[in-house]
């Protein structure tokens, strides 16, 4: 089958566009579906057409669209997610609040790890050290030791304070554990506001 007739039997010109072909390929194929004969016939005069079409666009004689050469590209980029918005905090909150680098994180994180795990053996040696590291950690953040002094000694109650009801709430009535002791518990939770306070405040 010849080009020409290709494009006679779709109905079609060499002039026609790719989706032009496509389309009447199409309905040509639904108008005659019941027609084994004329169907082989519209697919071989459709094939015929794609094969010279490429044959021509490797030889450089017809350009391919970009939408048809870069598909990839042609894709919608997904929207984003909106930006979250700012939070805003006041002032004297701001000045209380810091947002560490990890680094200003973990550090503190493993000493206080290491503390709390200490503190079911020695509670009383445990927050000591605690509280020197919390002082240490916050007056290496902003140079001011008192400061650091107040943030660590308000962290040392709230946490001890939390540290007294979550063992009441944990330690079972008449348990003979050693993880199971009241100071224990107080002494580890202590540890843990007490990272919290050196990583996030200042």
């Amino acid at each position: 089958m010849s080009d020409q007739n290709s494009y006679e039997t779709l109905g079609l010109t060499e002039s026609s566009s790719f989706d032009e072909i496509q389309e009447a390929r199409n309905r040509l194929v639904e108008e005659h579906a019941e027609d084994r004969k004329q169907v082989e016939m519209i697919e071989a005069a459709y094939d015929a057409i794609l094969m010279e079409r490429l044959r021509l666009r490797q030889e450089g004689k017809i350009k391919v669209p970009d939408r048809i050469r870069f598909a990839e590209n042609a894709t919608e980029p997904a929207p984003s997610a909106p930006a979250p918005l700012p939070v805003s905090r006041p002032d004297w909150l701001s000045g209380f609040i810091d947002t560490p680098s990890r680094e200003e994180v973990m550090w503190p994180a493993a000493a206080f790890l290491g503390l709390a795990l200490f503190s079911f053996y020695a509670p009383s040696l445990a927050l000591a050290l605690g509280v020197g590291c919390a002082i240490y950690f916050l007056n290496h953040k902003e140079n001011k030791f008192w400061r650091s002094v107040l943030l660590t000694l308000a962290g040392l109650f709230v946490g001890f304070g939390l540290g007294v009801v979550a063992a009441q709430f944990l330690i079972p009535q008449g348990a003979q554990f050693a993880w199971a002791r009241p100071d224990a518990i107080a002494a580890a939770l202590t540890c843990l506001v007490l990272w919290v306070s050196s990583s996030f405040l200042r």
